[in-house]
């Protein structure tokens, strides 16, 4: 029988709706591990989950797509190829396709061709070998896993830890499944009920960038649902396709967040729209003030986690960056902190021991100040 894992979500501490923009909605900001510790390990790997769980990190964050025999796999995308050695396979070679995923054409090898059992005969591997060569050393160690097996290892690590482990699990290209008769929401309840997650105090967050799927499951399930947030330019391929003109960018506002708030309990916002390319608030300069984002969803008691922060050059904003390889890692404590200065109630990252260790330094001073 699976093991049922203990809340671990924050309760909020909401005094008011005119709280100041940079108090967080909760006792303290958690840290989610983004596909698992994946600035350390291949992603969506188990390996990558425990090690994350090692790490300290409250909760982990987690991608699913779907089978042709409707199983549901822990992936970033449908196109297998980029973290699985699929292409050395001579027996799926005539599998590769080219189709349009979410409006953008792609070729490779897409989980809605395989069955369970099919894909069960890849490996994982890293998924930027370039930026993260050390990663690569565990390719091929282990296979792809189904969202039981992750939920299965989180219950046990649950145990063995001590602690509640979170889970936050992302539905991708729900309405591309969809056209193909491929239901994503009834095998996520179901094993969701299987592993007894679906009840009250089920540490489960469903989360997606599509706004339709996530109505649907806020109307069938009790559990925290959480409405990400792209780019500010981009657009829910959901609304796009019934031509909503909405973008990202008009559901921050506080009419699109007030939208949001009839069906969410939360935002997952890209960094962008909470903290302005061109700085931020530890730079001194103006442009890169917090934006209304996290007051404004503050004032309707949705919460905010923001992602994805990596600490390699290439994705800091540039006073973090430390010299000019953009592969080097630089300094990802500094935009934890001012994300948590921001107000954001959780960080969602692919290294959770520098955010753990961040946050904990942003604690501690914060705790000096008082005293003096």
């Amino acid at each position: 029988m699976a093991q049922t894992l203990s809340p671990v979500r924050p309760v909020r501490t909401i005094a008011s709706r005119t709280q100041a923009a940079a108090t967080s909605l909760v006792t303290l900001p958690t840290v989610v591990a983004h596909r698992g510790a994946s600035g350390h390990r291949p992603e969506h790997t188990l390996d990558a989950f425990r090690t994350a769980i090692r790490m300290g990190a409250d909760e982990i964050e987690l991608d699913l797509v779907i089978t042709s025999d409707r199983v549901l796999l822990v992936r970033h995308e449908n196109e297998l190829s980029r973290s699985t050695d699929v292409a050395h396979h001579p027996r799926f070679a005539r599998r590769c396709a080219t189709r349009s995923v979410d409006g953008v054409p792609a070729a490779g090898w897409f989980t809605e061709d395989f069955t369970l059992a099919e894909v069960k005969q890849l490996t994982a591997c890293e998924r930027r070998p370039r930026l993260r060569p050390g990663n690569t050393a565990y390719d091929g160690l282990e296979g792809v896993p189904t969202l039981d097996e992750v939920l299965a290892m989180v219950a046990a690590e649950s145990i063995r830890r001590g602690r509640p482990v979170g889970v936050m699990l992302e539905l991708k290209h729900p309405s591309h499944f969809a056209a193909r008769g491929l239901d994503m929401v009834a095998p996520l309840l179901a094993t969701l009920r299987r592993h007894r997650l679906d009840g009250p105090h089920s540490p489960v967050t469903l989360m997606a960038f599509e706004t339709a799927v996530l109505q649907e499951l806020a109307s069938r399930s009790g559990l925290a649902t959480v409405q990400l947030l792209g780019r500010a330019h981009e657009r829910p391929w959901d609304l796009a396709c019934v031509g909503d003109p909405r973008t990202y960018a008009d559901l921050a506002t506080p009419a699109g967040l007030e939208w949001i708030d009839q069906y969410a309990d939360g935002i997952g916002a890209h960094k962008d729209l909470v903290l302005p390319p061109g700085g931020c608030p530890a730079s001194g300069s103006e442009e890169g003030a917090a934006s209304h984002v996290v007051r404004d969803a503050h004032r309707l008691g949705l919460t905010v986690h923001v992602w994805t922060l990596r600490a390699e050059n290439l994705f800091l904003p540039a006073p973090h960056r430390i010299g000019d390889d953009p592969s080097a890692i630089g300094d990802l404590a500094g935009e934890v902190r001012a994300f948590l200065d921001a107000g954001v109630d959780g960080i969602i990252t692919d290294h959770p021991d520098l955010a753990v260790a961040a946050r904990a330094a942003h604690v501690a001073d914060g705790e000096r100040q008082q005293a003096g």
